[in-house]
């Protein structure tokens, strides 16, 4: 180009200057506010009181779409409030027309279900909402009486739910408004899939359907396909992707000194409250009692407890009663924690998506959090793997390894006496036998008691 044609004509914005205009463009016209996305005063005052000042991502995409009435596909990650993108256009559906069994939420897991019903209550409390959660490891008898209060929402894991449908007398869905599936992917991936199909086929096809995923999977996009009716598509984040508030880091240590390591980490960053990933049942409880010998305050949740200890290990954590929470991945997703600080893989996901799912429990809402995984000399593939899905290569956590092999005797008698009192938990459960309530082991005492009676009879 030559000098004087340069000076001639203006200069072409840049490109990437365009696009942070267009975007500053874009920011300002978005809602501001609950009441902008078109809910209802009431429920802008419900979401006041529970502190919701500004709607997130997911809720702008999502609210105003349900609310015109269409099907919605939600892809959206851990804590991005999926719960409020489904529960205010329910509830302001349900105040225009007021009906019994008007909802149905489907979950993987019974806290999320617990937890859901929490935001429901919450919201809807202004305006009267019942809503019933009907989940494993809790007495059939006294949920059929509450299903035969007719709820205005029900919040369900598939099994118990498909039992009720089969079992329960004068229960049907028929009159059913609205179907949410939360974490699709998840209640797929638990082999859930024949139940949630005998559920589609019992409730009307002339309802409104909301499908959330943090991943779009084949499975997910089969059931898409299946229960939904030409829905629109509210993507926050199609990329895996972790906070940027969140300090990643790894440490590399021989397997040996696992529990040694833990021990100094929970020192050095000692006055911040810890959720600690084991995958293991066994291994969840054995750490908690090795750490409870050291002197510590930590508490398991897993699979294998009753639903009432899960609870109440879990309303511990949460009232900050207890600093450290051991768990598998069951707690790894949708589980609203607000303060934890510090997340530890004890034991590497082997699924790297867990990787993001785990991590999500700390820098919730804006807040920094640190987490850290421990990497053995078996664990380096799966730790490639995690690196690769969110793009970047991890900084290794300070240590000062002379300190922790000084805590190896004291972890190695705590050892001693973790294994001690797990033997003897087991030989407990094993005379007991009540304690244990999880439908695996009722399912397990079914079969060996029909096993004996045949025997009896031959």
């Amino acid at each position: 180009m030559a000098a004087g044609e340069e000076e001639g004509s203006a200069p072409e914005p840049e490109p990437e200057q365009e696009q942070e205009e267009q975007e500053a463009a874009a920011a300002a016209e978005l809602p501001r506010s609950f009441k902008d996305l078109g809910v209802t005063d009431v429920l802008c005052e419900a979401c006041d009181q529970l502190g919701w000042k500004v709607p997130t991502k997911i809720q702008i995409e999502a609210i105003p779409v349900a609310l015109q009435g269409r099907d919605v596909i939600g892809l959206a990650e851990t804590g991005s409030g999926k719960t409020g993108a489904f529960a205010l256009p329910i509830l302001q559906a349900l105040l225009e027309t007021p009906q019994r069994l008007f909802a149905l939420v489907l979950t993987p897991t019974r806290e999320l279900a617990f937890q859901i019903s929490e935001q429901f209550e919450a919201l809807g409390s202004s305006i009267g909402v019942q809503s019933t959660v009907i989940v494993g490891g809790i007495d059939t008898m006294s949920q059929s009486l509450a299903l035969a209060k007719k709820p205005h929402v029900i919040i369900a894991t598939p099994g118990r739910l498909v039992d009720h449908l089969e079992n329960t007398k004068g229960f049907n869905l028929r009159a059913l408004k609205f179907l949410v599936m939360d974490e699709a992917d998840r209640i797929l991936n638990m082999d859930f899939e024949t139940e949630v199909d005998k559920i589609l086929k019992v409730i009307p096809r002339d309802r409104k359907t909301f499908l959330f995923s943090a991943t779009m999977t084949k499975k997910v996009q089969k059931l898409q396909r299946a229960a939904l009716k030409n829905p629109v598509k509210c993507a926050v984040s199609s990329k895996y992707q972790t906070v940027e508030k969140l300090q990643q880091y790894y440490i590399f240590i021989p397997s040996k000194f696992k529990d040694s390591y833990l021990v100094y980490i929970l020192n050095e960053l000692a006055g911040n409250s810890f959720m600690i990933f084991c995958s293991t049942c066994n291994n969840t409880q054995r750490t908690a009692l090795l750490l409870r010998n050291l002197g510590f305050t930590a508490i398991p949740l897993h699979g294998q407890m009753s639903q009432n200890k899960r609870l109440g290990s879990l309303n511990k954590f949460k009232a900050k009663a207890r600093s450290i929470l051991l768990a598998t991945d069951v707690a790894s997703r949708g589980l609203d924690i607000p303060h934890v600080d510090v997340v530890i893989n004890f034991d590497i996901p082997t699924h790297s998506k867990d990787y993001i799912h785990r991590v999500g429990r700390t820098a919730r809402a804006g807040r920094s959090g640190k987490s850290i995984t421990f990497v053995t000399q078996y664990d380096v593939e799966l730790f490639q793997r995690i690196e690769h899905l969110i793009g970047k290569k991890l900084p290794a956590f300070p240590m000062q390894e002379e300190e922790v092999m000084m805590l190896t005797e004291r972890v190695a008698e705590a050892q001693r006496f973790a294994r001690m009192e797990l033997r003897e938990q087991g030989e407990k459960k094993r005379s007991r036998n009540d304690d244990d309530d999880t439908e695996e082991a009722i399912g397990v005492r079914n079969k060996v008691a029909g096993g004996k009676k045949k025997k009896r009879k031959a």
